[in-house]
């Protein structure tokens, strides 16, 4: 079963609101998941993130892949370091 971190939309037409959930990858969108991590509203200024650091860091070390909106939040939240170069790109 492959597992990922990614965000499940919530709120009104127009006023969207995501939870960052742990889900099988073959769960809908807003289907099934297994744990809510968190969320992410993008209509206060400045956007609202909250992720439970240790619960994300638990799915990852577990091996849950993040999708790219998700990664860039656990990146914000800081729950992944920085970027590191690729090996053997010349660096």
């Amino acid at each position: 079963m492959a597992v990922r971190i990614r965000l499940r939309r919530m709120g009104a037409k127009k006023k969207p609101f995501y939870r960052v959930v742990v889900a099988d990858s073959r769960s809908p969108r807003d289907g099934r998941f297994i744990e809510e991590i968190g969320y992410y509203d993008p209509t206060t200024d400045p956007a609202t993130i909250k992720i439970d650091a240790e619960k994300a860091r638990s799915w990852l070390d577990r091996g849950a892949q993040p999708s790219d909106p998700a990664r860039v939040l656990l990146r914000l939240a800081g729950v992944l370091g920085a970027t590191r170069p690729a090996p053997g790109n010349g660096e």
